[in-house]
C-alpha cells in the first residue's frame, strides 16, 4: 500500500559523507557521556528493597509515590502488581540501613497517607505489622525482599550476553540472505542506534532499567527489518535497473521505500508516543527508549546503513549471479542480460 509515490529519485547518496560525519559526532558524543557519566542503573542492577503491600481498594499510585517520596530514598520504583489493589515498590540500597528499616519506614508512610496507624499483633509466622484505620485494614504488608548486588552484576551479565548474541544472530542472518557487506553495514548502523540511546541515558541521568533494556533489544530487531527492506530494494534495483551504477541504486530503492517507511514508521512513533504520555511513570523510560530508537533507527537505516554498504564497495556482482535472465524487458533503465 502506498499513500503516494515519488517519481524522481532523491540523491541521498550524493550527501552520505555529510549524514555519515553527523552521525559519527552524534556517536562520540554519546561514547563520551557513557564513559564520563556512566547510566544511572535500576536497583534491578544495583541491588536494593522489593516490598509488595496490597491496598483494600484500588490503589492510587501517585498517592502512594508521593507518600514514598517524603521519605528522600531516591529513585522510587511504584507499580501496579497483578491487580489493581496490589502495588509492588522497588527501593534503592540504603547504605546504612537495615532492611527492616526501610520496610518498617515505607509500610508506616503509606499506612499514614490512608489515615491509619501501624500497630504489631500477632500472626502465625510471629508478630507482624498492621495498619489499623478504626475496624479496617486499608494497607497491608505482602511480603518484602532484598535484592543483592550479586544478583544485579548476574542481570547485567545475562544483559550483556543477551545483546551480543543479538547482534551475531543478526549479522549471521544478513551475511546469508545478502552479502557481508550488508551484515557489516547492518551491524554498524543497529550498534549506532543502541549507543545512542544509551548515551541519552547517560547525558540525562535517566533510569535504565529491565524495561529499558528490553526496548534497547527491541529496536536493535526493528531497525534491522528496516535496513532487510530497503537492501531488499536494492537487491532487486541491482536486477532490474542494469544501466545505473551503485550510488543511483541505493537512491532509487530508498526512494521507493519511502512511503512504506513513512507508514510503518508513523503508525509505530504514534503508539509509542501514546505509551510515552499516557503509560504512566511505570512505562515512561521503555516509552522514552523505544521513541529514541525509532527516530535514529530509521535514519541510520536509510544514511548509515545504506551509505555504509556503498563506501565497503557493494555492486551488482556481489548480489546477481551471472548467466541469470532477470531484467525486466519493459523497463527504460534496463540493459543486456546479467
Amino acid at each position: 500500500m502506498e499513500f503516494f509515490r515519488i517519481k524522481r529519485d532523491i540523491p541521498f547518496m550524493r550527501h552520505a559523507l555529510v549524514f555519515n560525519a553527523i552521525s559519527f559526532l552524534t556517536f562520540a558524543a554519546a561514547v563520551f557521556f557513557l564513559v564520563t557519566r556512566g547510566l544511572h542503573l535500576s536497583i534491578e542492577f544495583t541491588g536494593g528493597s522489593l516490598i509488595e503491600v496490597q491496598y483494600a481498594q484500588s490503589a492510587d499510585l501517585v498517592k502512594t509515590r508521593t507518600a514514598i517520596d517524603k521519605l528522600n530514598f531516591g529513585e522510587v520504583q511504584v507499580q501496579n502488581f497483578g491487580s489493581s489493589r496490589d502495588v509492588l515498590i522497588r527501593i534503592p540500597l540504603r547504605a546504612g540501613m537495615k532492611q527492616g528499616e526501610v520496610v518498617a519506614n515505607v509500610f508506616g508512610s503509606l499506612c499514614a497517607a490512608e489515615g491509619g496507624k501501624v500497630t504489631t499483633q500477632e500472626a502465625d509466622k510471629g508478630p507482624a505489622q498492621v495498619c489499623q484505620a478504626g475496624a479496617t485494614q486499608p494497607v497491608s504488608l505482602q511480603r518484602s525482599e532484598f535484592v543483592g548486588p550479586q544478583v544485579g552484576d548476574e542481570l547485567a551479565h545475562d544483559g550483556a550476553l543477551a545483546l551480543v548474541v543479538t547482534v551475531i544472530g543478526i549479522m549471521i542472518y544478513l551475511a546469508m540472505r545478502f552479502e557481508w557487506k550488508f551484515s557489516v553495514a547492518a551491524i554498524i548502523a543497529n550498534l549506532h542506534d543502541v549507543i545512542i540511546i544509551l548515551g541519552f541515558f547517560a547525558f540525562f541521568q535517566w533510569e535504565f532499567s529491565l524495561s529499558v533494556l528490553a526496548a534497547v533489544l527491541a529496536v536493535l530487531g526493528y531497525s534491522v527489518n528496516e535496513s532487510v527492506v530497503i537492501f531488499d530494494r536494492i537487491r532487486e534495483t541491482f536486477r532490474r535497473m542494469r544501466k545505473l551504477d551503485t550510488p543511483q541504486v541505493i537512491d532509487h530503492a530508498i526512494t521507493s521505500t519511502m512511503s512504506r517507511t513513512i507508514i510503518t514508521h508513523g503508525c509505530t512513533e504514534m503508539m509509542v508516543l501514546a505509551m510515552l504520555v499516557f503509560g504512566g511513570p511505570t512505562l515512561h523510560y521503555f516509552a522514552l527508549a523505544l521513541t529514541i530508537g525509532i527516530l535514529f533507527g530509521i535514519y541510520s537505516s536509510v544514511f548509515v546503513a545504506a551509505a555504509i554498504a556503498m563506501w565497503l564497495g557493494v555492486k551488482r556482482d556481489d548480489l546477481i549471479k551471472t548467466g541469470k535472465k532477470d531484467l525486466d524487458p519493459n523497463d527504460p533503465h534496463a540493459g543486456a542480460v546479467v
